[in-house]
């Protein structure tokens, strides 16, 4: 089958990105579909419209053409208001959505009956998350570049160095969640000297990380009482939790920021799924900060917007052989064949099919085998 497939501009404050490099576009079209790339999408990725056009594909002036044109949308971020009236029912949106941290965007696209396919819960047999892992690992390893340097006291923090300097120690770093955004961030942090340690519910990972960090690097299991403790002496605090496709649990408490050292940086990564620290709310590259109780909040929503080049690379390289599928077989007959993309089925035409989104907000989940008959 040929499908017709639009990249559009992404419209959100300061998303670099875009969803589709010219190698990505040129592979699409070596299998017969046709693409059609927004005027500019690429450009603060690096890409301009001459290599897409000498990728094979085609330019449309504006968003509204290239979503009127498209059978499937591949983008980066979830469609904001100007782009709601554009999306037609039946429509495939293949793109980072996390339903759970917004019920508008949730309602809208039921409202839309559009085919949503949610990067962020695709999800492989073993429990890993593909197309979340190379986003995962940008934002991690950008927490402690931005955390050190809101912890300057230019930027209103304690002017505390991560590495320190001899005779003066190194500042210390806690890390919530040991999964990929929490080693990427571990592996940065130790690598500039800092005293890390990672709190984690998992022993195994624990263990795992135990065996292959440096030195500097500790473990420890996670727990209300522990973070209570550990916060009251850290420098910087990344907030790195995950619960694939549902809202993140709320680990940092406002009464805990009275015990912290004025001028701590807090990143909460966990901001796309409603953030983990009881006091963030998303923010943008334009202002990423704010305070509460003398402590910085950085809650940028799309960090890896910040690194185009790098992110877009590393996006396509990973969505690119399920955006084939999709391409190649039609949605319902690809997450039939490929248990992984079918678990990236979040809305289908008004259903809500993924449960921690319709636990997040008491809709009706619909059994998604029943849906994709």
């Amino acid at each position: 089958m040929i499908m017709i497939i639009g990249v559009p501009q992404e419209l959100k404050n300061n998303e670099n990105r875009v969803g589709l490099t010219p190698a990505g576009a040129a592979e699409l079209v070596k299998h017969g579909h046709d693409i059609y790339i927004q005027s500019g999408a690429g450009i603060s990725s690096g890409f301009s419209d001459e290599s897409y056009l000498k990728a094979g594909s085609k330019i449309l002036p504006t968003i509204e053409e290239v979503y009127a044109k498209a059978e499937m949308i591949i983008k980066v971020k979830e469609p904001i208001e100007p782009e709601y009236e554009l999306i037609r029912e039946g429509q495939i949106l293949f793109t980072y959505f996390h339903f759970a941290s917004s019920e508008t965007l949730t309602r809208v696209m039921q409202e839309r009956k559009a085919i949503c396919v949610a990067y962020e819960t695709v999800e492989l047999p073993d429990g890993t998350l593909p197309l979340l892992v190379p986003m995962s690992e940008v934002a991690g390893r950008m927490s402690i570049q931005e955390g050190a340097k809101y912890l300057e006291r230019t930027f209103g923090g304690r002017g505390v160095l991560l590495a320190g300097v001899p005779g003066v120690p190194a500042a210390k770093v806690l890390i919530i969640g040991g999964g990929i955004v929490g080693t990427e961030a571990a592996k940065m942090a130790a690598g500039l000297g800092a005293d890390v340690t990672v709190m984690d519910l998992n022993l195994n990972r624990l263990r795992y990380l135990d065996d292959i960090m440096p030195p500097n690097v500790k473990t420890m299991v996670s727990n209300s009482y522990a973070i209570r403790e550990m916060v009251q002496t850290a420098d910087l605090i990344i907030g790195a939790v995950l619960i694939p496709g549902a809202k993140a649990p709320k680990l940092i408490t406002r009464d805990m920021l009275k015990t912290m050292k004025p001028g701590t940086v807090m990143v909460d990564v966990a901001i796309d799924q409603g953030g983990c620290i009881e006091t963030s709310h998303p923010t943008t590259h334009d202002q990423p900060t704010y305070e509460v109780d003398d402590i910085i909040h950085y809650s940028v929503a799309n960090m890896p917007g910040a690194v185009p080049y790098t992110s877009t690379l590393a996006l396509t390289n990973s969505t690119l052989p399920y955006a084939l599928k999709l391409a190649n077989m039609g949605w319902k007959k690809a997450c039939r064949i490929d248990p992984a993309l079918k678990k990236g089925l979040n809305i289908i035409e008004g259903k809500v099919v993924y449960k921690g989104v319709a636990e997040a907000f008491g809709l009706t989940y619909y059994d998604v085998d029943d849906t994709i008959r």
